[in-house]
């Protein structure tokens, strides 16, 4: 299952930013499986995603079984500059998300942009995939997390306390997140840690055999 988390493609957009947050995000993947009938399950979270991971195996433990934690970062992001970001969310506030992208394409390209160019070259549907995420996300929700993402907590020394097998993946060339997965697998005991090769922030698209050959191992251990 990949829910749309709230402020995501077809699940509900609130316009306040006080909607969400990773804690937030958290209990309403447990809220979902519940929903499901889930007593325990895998969670696998990418960038962001992963950060909601860390929440919810961290708040609401029990509930995870396997954890996978993918291109993602324990605390701010070192290479979020808080005050560009905070320019960001103001011209957001003020001017809409579209204001934000276009002014955003007029940027020298950041670390993430090879391997973006790359995968729109390369990739069919890539490209069309990657432009309609972003623009069915909320502004209020882009506003949020790029402040949170740049504020929150260090989890690192409670990542110690985790006791269900997991996996820190992430690709070679991810400039703002080998580091962080390097600390994350070493905090968390027992942790696999898994680097992709030429892949940069989604070795999923990059390299997707490699990426699956990971996960699958990974879940499939007894």
């Amino acid at each position: 299952v990949a829910p749309d988390l709230r402020g995501h493609g077809d699940a509900d957009q609130p316009d306040d930013e006080a909607a969400y947050s990773l804690a937030t995000f958290a209990d309403d993947l447990v809220a979902l499986a519940d929903d499901l009938g889930w007593e325990r399950f895998s969670l696998l979270g990418h960038s962001m995603g992963g950060m909601i991971a860390q929440e919810l195996v961290l708040r609401r433990t029990g509930h995870v079984e396997r954890l996978v934690l993918m291109d993602t970062h324990h605390g701010p992001v070192e290479g979020l500059d808080p005050a560009t970001v905070a320019l960001a969310v103001d011209v957001l506030r003020r001017d809409g998300l579209p204001a934000l992208l276009e002014l955003i394409a007029m940027l020298p390209a950041g670390p993430k942009a090879p391997s973006d160019l790359r995968l729109r070259a390369e990739r069919e549907g890539y490209a069309a995939f990657a432009d309609a995420k972003v623009h069915r996300c909320s502004g209020a929700m882009y506003a949020a997390m790029g402040l949170e993402l740049t504020s929150r907590p260090d989890r690192l020394v409670e990542l110690e306390a985790i006791d269900v097998p997991a996996l820190v993946l992430v690709g070679a060339e991810d400039r703002d997140f080998v580091a962080a997965a390097e600390r994350m697998a070493a905090a968390i005991p027992g942790a696999r840690h898994v680097v992709v090769p030429d892949a940069a922030h989604s070795p999923q698209f990059e390299h997707p055999e490699a990426w699956w050959a990971a996960v699958h191992e990974f879940l499939a251990d007894d």
